[in-house]
């Protein structure tokens, strides 16, 4: 009989003999996907099976038949290696490292919530930047040994795949996944049954979820699933897809993301018996519910023998939250209508605690504010003590966004700092790249901070590495090109060309990202003709490999991708321009290495912070990109090329026109001919560039790769940015979360006392006026004045206050740059509640000098004088 198809279809996972049975703990374990020994293992057991069960150690057990595991577990060097895999694991899980050396001091244990985790291209839970940051924080926390666990969602069909239709319109498919074929385990109770947390929802229906785990190395990963049978049909589909659905949809995803993610954290340490979170990291607004959550259980009588007030738990919660925007634009952020979320909060989701101050923690209560919405990055901001942005131009960005939160204040004096965001070198960095560093110089000097002995290797095996790198690209590349182009309809006797696309000698430029608008996709097509003369340069071409997806409801991004498809669709330039489909996690393993240029042209200041460019430079490509996000501070002149902006209010098609135009200048006058060594001819009859005369190498060109890698090597790893966090982050959260919870929550509940006194009281402070003595009528540097501020201080005490004298450069419209602070600690009352400041101010510039008074709330608790938005000025 025929036509028959399975109602039911699952995995049925392998027994290994016990002689190798380590191969099953060291597969699902994901360290392999950035631990080569340990790839390598696998890859020498079949190499054949490897290749075809596309480098997944659980599928390529899973495809061994009984005989050849048997083979296997009688070879005794197989076994050996095994064993050998199974200790370095056991060794890395256990031994001390970074974080340990740290003391007690140190957080013990950090929860990072993130709706997406982009770890190895068997998880497929990730949609872009977001995600592959999330995996690379995960992967250096445990290279660090820093107590982490990940909190995210498990997607039953990940984020979308991409192919093309013949006119080059974006096509989605959603395959689904088998999570009992994925490395992870269903977090069970004690006698054996699966865990399952609830959240009550509107209507009297309850959203259920399983706990699955994935280990990151050292790092455990729960990832919530609905997909269960106690739900109903919508429930069982809230974790369908990333980022898919409609308002309601997305919402309870966030919930469950949230307040679900709080729950499981409860149920793993319970049974795992390991210490709870000290700390919650909020990897952007998504996951922001958790804070609810966390001041439900302060609230709740059932689980508290001392339940806290709504302003208690408020302030317990903060100490011990941080929270990260990688927003740099109000669109990229999730609001949902006010009414939406009252509809939830209204039932059994959150009881005890009062809905219209969840209401007020997502208020755009701001000039410019919708009041119709609820904000999930400003309830991230106001449930945190501690944010940042994800670079140091991103910081500026993200405080003029949200300085509606601190009316009043400078934009340098919001409370919102950065981490320059970095990648996981053993992750993005070639292996034969890893490897020659590994034979040179003995010891993992990638994984170190010093990254100079670059400049003991010969330019001749640098420009050798290189094109080894740009050649593994080029023939996956044609293979990629020729499956996406059968895929729109064409034949394999069409197809011939395929085979010659790209040159391993010609100098390689790459483009990869999403495609929202801002990324500017096809800025390079802005004058096809210029475009055309660079590919087809008799001298130094250029070929240029592009990848990206756009999101389904991006009509805008899609329409991008079919214009700059139909371009390379061209036969006068296919073999130098392709667009190859479905860009993740495998296809950038060959493609960043692999290029010599990376290119970034988003409209500036948009691009939060971009690690793509930061993943080139580890394998020696340069960067060529918009003075945005990370290249803003880490481009030094020596490390690529800085595309030039247009000035601020000049119209889209004028400045679009203006970066095209200076991109295309670079490319012609200083990229092409330098790779190409400035000295270039061309062989009588040649089909491409030669190389430079008498074999002699582009030398500028090569210093500058050896200065990418030593400099920019250390400062883009993920390890320097996550040492960052516990030092400047973690750290002071788990101190200020301890002090919180000291003497049942005492300090808590005396400075939420003072801050719901200090804010209704803050209207009546004033500064009646400012007067200075002291001052000759020509003063002179190193000369003090006296500054006295008279000041009305109403139900509040001068304890209460911190009244301060800002001085610096006045300019003609009296602004202060350079500026200094200094307080005016002497205190005399002269009638109730007025008082006067004083201090001594010493001059210490020349020039226009001036100074002004400000008047911020004072106490031990606040991580930031500026935290609670009040603010008097003179």
């Amino acid at each position: 009989m025929t036509g028959m198809k399975a109602i039911r279809r699952f995995t049925v996972r392998t027994t290994v003999p016990a002689q190798i049975s380590a191969l099953t703990s060291l597969a699902t374990n994901l360290r392999w996907s950035w631990h080569l020994p340990t790839r390598n293992l696998f890859e020498s057991l079949n190499p054949e099976l490897w290749e075809k069960s596309r480098f997944d150690p659980l599928s390529m057990l899973s495809a061994l038949s009984r005989e050849q595991l048997q083979l296997l577990a009688h070879d005794p060097d197989v076994v050996a290696r095994v064993d050998s895999a199974q200790a370095s694991l056991d060794c890395y899980l256990n031994e001390p490292r970074w974080y340990q050396e740290l003391g007690a001091e140190a957080p013990q244990s950090i929860a990072y919530f993130s709706p997406e985790f982009g770890i190895a291209d068997v998880l497929p839970q990730y949609s872009g930047g977001l995600g592959i940051l999330a995996g690379d924080h995960l992967k250096s926390a445990s290279d660090l040994g820093v107590p982490l666990i990940g909190v995210g969602l498990l997607y039953q069909a990940g984020y979308f795949k991409q192919s093309l239709s013949k006119d080059a319109w974006q096509q989605e498919t959603y395959p689904l996944l088998d999570p009992d074929a994925l490395p992870l385990t269903l977090l069970r109770e004690d006698d054996g049954a699966p865990v399952l947390i609830s959240l009550p929802l509107p209507d009297n229906r309850t959203l259920h979820a399983h706990i699955w785990r994935a280990d990151v190395g050292r790092v455990p990963l729960l990832l919530l699933d609905s997909n269960v049978a106690e739900n109903d049909d919508a429930a069982r589909g809230v974790t369908d897809r990333l980022y898919g659905g409609g308002g309601d949809h997305r919402l309870t995803q966030e919930l469950l993301l949230g307040m679900g993610g709080v729950k499981a954290l409860r149920v793993y340490a319970r049974l795992t018996g390991t210490a709870a979170p000290e700390v919650f990291h909020t990897n952007e607004g998504h996951a922001g519910f958790l804070g609810i959550e966390r001041i439900r259980e302060l609230m709740d009588p059932a689980l508290t023998e001392h339940p806290l007030s709504w302003s208690e738990a408020l302030a317990a919660g903060r100490a011990s939250t941080v929270f990260t925007t990688h927003t740099p634009v109000p669109a990229g952020i999730d609001r949902f209508p006010r009414s939406m979320i009252e509809h939830f909060f209204a039932g059994k989701l959150a009881p005890g605690v009062p809905v219209h101050q969840i209401l007020a923690l997502g208020a755009e209560n701001y000039d410019g504010g919708d009041s119709d919405v609820f904000n999930m990055a400003v309830m991230g901001l106001r449930l945190a003590q501690r944010a940042n942005g994800v670079a140091k131009l991103h910081g500026v960005v993200s405080r003029g966004m949200f300085s509606g939160l601190w009316p009043g204040f400078d934009h340098e004096d919001i409370p919102i700092t950065s981490v320059t965001n970095g990648v996981h070198v053993p992750t993005w960095v070639d292996p034969a790249l890893a490897e020659l560093a590994r034979e040179r110089f003995g010891a993992e000097v990638l994984d170190g901070p010093d990254w100079s002995k670059v400049y003991d290797v010969t330019d001749e095996e640098v420009w050798a590495m290189r094109r080894r790198l740009r050649a593994a690209l080029v023939s996956d590349a044609r293979r990629r090109l020729r499956a996406s182009w059968k895929k729109r309809g064409a034949a394999d006797a069409q197809l011939a060309w395929t085979d010659s696309a790209l040159d391993p000698d010609v100098l390689t430029i790459g483009f990869a990202r999403r495609v929202p608008t801002y990324k500017r996709l096809t800025l390079m097509l802005r004058d096809p003709a210029r475009l055309k003369a660079l590919l087809l340069h008799p001298e130094h071409p250029i070929q240029i490999i592009i990848a990206g997806k756009s999101h389904p409801a991006d009509d805008a991004g899609k329409k991008m991708i079919q214009d700059l498809v139909q371009f390379t669709d061209d036969p006068e330039v296919r073999h130098r321009i392709v667009f190859l489909p479905n860009y993740d996690i495998a296809m950038a393993r060959t493609l960043f290495p692999g290029c010599d240029v990376w290119l970034n042209n988003p409209l500036r200041p948009l691009e939060a912070c971009g690690t793509s460019g930061m993943k080139a430079a580890i394998n020696g490509s340069l960067n060529l990109s918009v003075m945005d996000g990370w290249w803003d501070e880490l481009y030094d002149g020596e490390n690529g090329w800085a595309i030039p902006t247009a000035n601020t209010g000049t119209s889209e098609e004028e400045r679009d026109d203006i970066e095209a135009g200076a991109l295309y200048e670079l490319l012609e006058t200083q990229v092409a001919p330098r790779f190409y060594g400035e000295v270039v001819t061309m062989d009588a009859g040649a089909a491409g560039p030669s190389q430079p005369h008498d074999g002699a190498l582009p030398a500028h060109w090569i210093s500058m790769i050896k200065h990418t890698l030593a400099h920019l090597g250390p400062a883009v790893s993920a390890n320097r940015m996550v040492a960052e966090y516990v030092q400047r982050l973690y750290q002071p959260a788990a101190e200020a979360g301890r002090l919180a919870r000291a003497n049942d929550y005492a300090a808590t509940k005396e400075f939420a006392a003072w801050i719901d006194n200090v804010r209704p009281a803050w209207g009546g402070v004033h500064i009646e006026h400012v007067e200075s003595h002291g001052l000759n009528d020509e003063p002179q540097i190193g000369e003090s004045l006296q500054v006295r501020a008279h000041i009305t201080l109403g139900q509040l005490r001068p304890e209460d206050v911190n009244v301060t004298v800002v001085y610096g450069t006045a300019s003609d419209s009296d602004e202060l740059t350079a500026t200094r602070s200094l307080s005016l600690d002497s205190v005399q009352e002269y009638g109730p509640g007025r008082y006067q400041f004083t201090t001594e101010l010493v001059i210490d510039r020349s020039g226009n000098f001036g100074y002004g008074v400000q008047i911020l709330p004072k106490h031990g608790a606040l991580a930031n004088p500026a935290e609670l938005g009040l603010i008097t000025t003179a």
